[in-house]
């Protein structure tokens, strides 16, 4: 019989339920545990496992399945598994809801320079009326138009920006929420005529360093940047001196090279830097778990009849 063991402390009564009649029907033995620490002598053994588990992976070679809740899988890599042909698969598709959400949510702020205001209301400050800006007429280039970066530009377009660029590695979309997509080697001219810079890039090599020093440079005086993707995409040290220089107007980060950030980092004091502690995704919303665990319960189907994974992660690309 195939061992399913399922690791999470966020999944609600119901998506157990429906975990549970998926198991049922494909005749599986299934089992639910809290964290891996918990699951590692029941798992040891398991065919198919749903959740962060990293270490398991690692050394065990029964293993032929592994189902992670999150979109990135940049922590996982070919030679992290015991079991070399064990199946990797990722949670992308679920989590566009709530990032794009987050990404509408936090570029308005900034514009409307929601953070300068809150701060004066801590200081029981009833501050002067000041320039703001909006998302339209705005400029926004959407690097990366997978899940997020499309469910982003589909909500954008009811502000009415200038325009929507998208920017991805075939300068192809089957998507129509964007008025022009280019490949990422035309990235450099795209950034000089970008006032909202929004980012949702996975962590692959390919990736990493792609908004340099340079890039930043070609961004117009007074655009912003948000980033909900990988911190490994950004100088960090270049975003930090744009910033406090005044060049920038701002930026949101929801991702950062070093998780969580260093107390004595300089970013934490950076003029007009958003940050949010990598909170964007996550099994938080109802929808987002729901939709997880309907992605992880349609593969199990797949897995037990022996048919592709529809949602399989080519671990040498890392997406």
């Amino acid at each position: 019989m195939m061992k399913v063991v399922v690791i999470s402390t966020m999944l609600s009564k119901e998506n157990k339920e429906t975990i549970e009649q998926t198991a049922s029907e494909v005749g599986a033995e299934l089992l639910f545990f809290p964290t891996e620490q918990e699951a590692m002598p029941a798992a040891a053994d398991a065919d198919v496992i749903y959740g962060p588990a990293l270490n398991i992976a690692a050394t065990s070679k029964n293993l032929k399945w592994l189902c992670v809740p999150s979109a990135g899988v940049d922590f996982l890599r070919g030679d992290s598994f015991a079991n070399k042909d064990c199946l990797l698969t990722n949670s992308a598709g679920s989590y566009g809801v709530s990032i794009s959400e987050h990404m509408i949510a936090v570029s308005i702020m900034m514009m409307r320079r929601i953070p300068e205001f809150q701060a004066g209301v801590m200081n029981r400050e009833w501050l002067a009326p000041r320039a703001q800006k909006s998302l339209k007429d705005s400029r926004v280039t959407v690097l990366g138009t997978g899940d997020i970066g499309t469910h982003f530009a589909k909500r954008l377009r009811a502000f009415e920006p200038a325009a929507i660029i998208g920017v991805n590695r075939s300068g192809r979309s089957e998507e129509n929420c964007y008025d022009k997509i280019v490949p990422v080697t035309e990235l450099d001219a795209v950034l000089k005529e970008t006032d909202l810079l929004a980012m949702s890039l996975p962590g692959t090599a390919e990736t990493a360093g792609l908004l340099s020093k340079d890039r930043l440079a070609l961004l117009p005086e007074g655009s912003y940047i948000v980033n909900v993707g990988r911190g490994s995409a950004i100088d960090e040290d270049a975003l930090m001196a744009a910033l406090n220089s005044g060049r920038l107007a701002g930026a949101a980060l929801d991702v950062f090279r070093t998780e969580p950030i260093p107390k004595d980092s300089p970013l934490w004091t950076t003029r007009n830097l958003l940050i949010t502690p990598h909170v964007a995704g996550n099994l938080t919303l109802t929808y987002t778990k729901n939709k997880n665990v309907e992605m992880f319960c349609e593969d199990l189907r797949n897995f037990a009849a022996g048919r592709p994974l529809k949602h399989l992660v080519d671990k040498r690309l890392g997406y």
